[in-house]
Formats: structure tokens, sequence, C-alpha cells
């Protein structure tokens, strides 16, 4: 059995899951309203808020994938191919008492940027408003930490089998420069990885010293951290 497109095969081999869009995790009353109209509708068995900050439903049967997806409309994210997972955020300065810097604001610039690119491997990003890194910056593809100065940009994290904490390209950035060196990493990545490496795998074999040698010719604008 072929997996219907933009959806992911379960573990009974027989039905699927198909998870929603939600940038930084935020989501209207309607957005709620909709899924919730599509779970009953479909006779969906569970709605798992994951850990990437969006709902799956699951155990959807073939038959209804498309349909569900049609319903769903743009809160609706295809899985076609490696691409950017997720952009999570935590609530930065729009709610804590400790955010540094307006990490929703940069989570949907970021993830605006990122929505139709894709790579050899899929690509997680957190975007955490200050240092104590709620949403996991540290163990992200890419991650975006504020602090008192501004954004970190952090690349290379995994918190998978073989955890990673990824490592800092630059500090002190204005949001601009922040999401510019982001991209231009990630570029950097899709043109020299090797098909399904992970950022995690792809530092380890190449080494920041060669990936910081040929961002400077990228990236004049900044002060790429020194590797001791």
């Amino acid at each position: 059995m072929t997996n219907p497109t933009g959806a992911i095969r379960q573990r009974d081999g027989m039905t699927f899951a198909v998870v929603t869009r939600m940038p930084a995790g935020i989501v209207t009353p309607a957005d709620l309203e909709k899924v919730a109209k599509v779970a009953r509708t479909y006779r969906v068995p569970m709605l798992k808020v994951t850990s990437g900050q969006r709902i799956a439903l699951v155990g959807l049967q073939p038959g209804d994938v498309q349909k569900v997806m049609d319903e769903l409309g743009p809160l609706a994210k295809p899985e076609t191919a490696p691409c950017v997972k997720f952009v999570q955020a935590c609530i930065g300065t729009e709610m804590c008492r400790y955010g540094n810097q307006d990490a929703i604001g940069m989570a949907r610039a970021v993830d605006e940027r990122f929505k139709d690119k894709t790579f050899p491997a899929k690509i997680k990003i957190g975007v955490s408003g200050c240092p104590r890194c709620c949403g996991e910056s540290h163990t992200r593809d890419i991650g975006i930490m504020g602090t008192n100065k501004g954004w970190t940009v952090l690349f290379g994290g995994n918190a998978g089998t073989r955890p990673r904490f990824a490592d800092i390209i630059a500090r002190d950035l204005s949001a601009a420069d922040a999401l510019d060196c982001a991209v231009r990493v990630s570029e950097y990545y899709r043109a020299h990885a090797k098909a399904h490496e992970r950022t995690a795998r792809f530092m380890e074999r190449v080494g920041m010293e060669t990936l910081k040698s040929e961002l400077l010719t990228l990236l004049p604008y900044i002060q790429i951290e020194k590797v001791n």
C-alpha cells in the first residue's frame, strides 16, 4: 500500500496521521474548532499535541486522508519531502518576565522564510526568547536564542539517539541579521550535506572551522564565534 500524499504511515501499517501547521505553536479558536470538527466527522481515534507544538490527527483511514487535508485547508501540513518539520517557540516577551526578545515574532518570520524549502534531511527549528531556552534552541537543527544584547544563532543540534548541542554561529544580532544568518547557514548545509544527513552529523563531519571560514565570506556584517 502506498502512502496517501502528505500523510505519515502509522505503526500498524494500515492507518495514517496528518499534522497541522502551527508556527510558534499559536492557534486561534477557529483553528481548534476546525480540528475538532474534522476529528468528529472522520472519527479520528487520537489527537496528539506533539513536541513540535503541532496537533497530529492519528489513525486516519487511507481513504479519509485527502478529505481531512482538504477540510483543514492551510492548517494542514503535508509531509512530502525532507523539509522544516516545525518552528517551535517559547512565549518570549509576550507574557514571560524572563523574555529578552520576541520569540513568537521571530518564529513566525522564520516559518515564513523556511516553509517552502527542502533540505537533504529534515530540519527542526527552535526559537527561545532568553537563555533559559524553553524553545529548545540548543538541541534543534537551527536554534535562535534571545539575550539582552540581541539574538544568538545556533546550528547542528539534535535531541535524538545521538544527542548533540548546537554550535554557536553568531551572537548579538538584530532580528533581521539573525534571520539572514539562519537562512544562509541552512543554504550552506543544503549545498554540502549528504542525502539524509542531519545537521548534527553534518557538523561532526565538516567541523566548525570549515563552516566558519566559508560563512565569513557570506556574512561579512557579523563576527563569527571563534572556536577554542
